[in-house]
């Protein structure tokens, strides 16, 4: 399928690996020009060449912390009319709410609420403007059902949900629209880290946590990130310009509910 998207611009937050890695391979292989973003100067940069060369998308590396004023800023230096915006960063560890202290919670906010909402502020006029426009933030599965230790992260992306829900009909009849991801359990390294962290804990096994976890999806495995890639470039494509103020779960089938 042609997703229509050549030529367009791309930011892709946190992008040097994971799931927004995958998200700026989808949408260089669908024709966007594509911002790569990470901490890591090193990892992005080389995130950045392999994308371009497995693709031969225009790749433009812009190693910064998204999460700070100055990361933000070097991102809209490198692209200051996106046409789509792929918000993600990095969760808070895994910790049981008792041990966090204020400064934790401040700083969960900040990197999983306040930083997309900074990021939609600075480019949707010009989306609206320019007549298009595709915001797809990355937020959990956890924001419908909540994993243990993860409570921070939860709340601070279901917080960034909510405030996007009016944000985006506001906007929608201008061919702008705002969708939320909700990943379930994908191979990443965020996933290795929070199952070594369970199996320090529990003193068993990497491997048995992983195990437990395959249990409780339906699929029976865990997610491939180009999956995910996929769907965030559906959701950029000029095929979802009726898809607005959603949050799409795709876990393999793991959370229970009808709707």
């Amino acid at each position: 399928m042609d997703l229509g998207l050549k030529g367009r611009q791309a930011i892709v937050c946190a992008s040097s690996k994971g799931l927004g890695r995958a998200c700026a391979l989808a949408l260089a292989r669908a024709g966007c020009d594509v911002v790569v973003n990470g901490r890591d100067p090193d990892g992005t940069q080389a995130a950045a060449r392999e994308i371009a060369s497995m693709t031969g998308a225009r790749v433009t590396a812009v190693p910064a912390d998204v999460g700070t004023p100055e990361g933000r800023a070097a991102l809209l230096a490198a692209c200051p009319a996106p046409d789509i915006l792929v918000n993600n960063n990095g969760g808070p560890p895994a910790r049981d709410f008792r041990q966090l202290s204020h400064a934790d919670m401040v700083k969960g906010v900040e990197g999983n609420m306040l930083t997309p909402i900074e990021l939609i502020q600075a480019v949707i006029d010009g989306m609206v403007a320019r007549k298009f426009g595709r915001i797809v933030n990355i937020t959990s599965g956890s924001v419908k059902m909540p994993l243990p230790n993860l409570d921070l992260s939860s709340g601070a992306r279901a917080g960034l949900t909510a405030f996007v829900a009016g944000v985006a009909r506001q906007v929608a009849a201008n061919n702008v629209t705002i969708n939320n991801i909700l990943p379930g359990a994908f191979l990443t390294d965020r996933l290795k880290y929070i199952a070594a962290q369970a199996a320090a804990q529990r003193e068993i096994s990497v491997e048995q946590v992983q195990a437990e976890r395959i249990r409780t999806i339906p699929a029976g495995r865990l997610g491939d990130p180009d999956e995910f890639g996929a769907l965030c470039a559906f959701l950029a494509s000029v095929h979802a310009g009726y898809i607005t103020g959603q949050n799409l779960t795709i876990d393999g089938g793991a959370f229970p509910g009808a709707f």
